[in-house]
């Protein structure tokens, strides 16, 4: 089970529209539920974003950092590091 930080919850619920066209958490707790069960994972760096999202399937030769940060399921975290929901 992932322990997802207060900043983590808190970032995805306040981004959450970016991702999904509907809230699908309301708190920490529900936020927290979801990001458990779709699998969500947080990495140190975009290095890290880039390796996951081509490990997943998704072409990401031409895309720069900046546009890796960019895409919907990559939430940047305060602390430097990233959290990734497939949606």
């Amino acid at each position: 089970m992932n322990e997802f930080s207060d900043e983590c919850l808190d970032v995805f619920l306040a981004d959450q529209g970016r991702l999904f066209d509907e809230p699908v958490a309301g708190t920490r707790e529900e936020a927290e539920a979801f990001l458990e069960d779709c699998m969500a994972q947080v990495v140190p760096s975009v290095r890290d974003v880039r390796k996951w999202l081509d490990e997943s399937g998704m072409d990401v030769s031409g895309l720069t950092d900046e546009e890796l940060e960019e895409q919907a399921e990559v939430f940047a975290l305060p602390d430097g590091s990233y959290l990734i929901v497939e949606g």
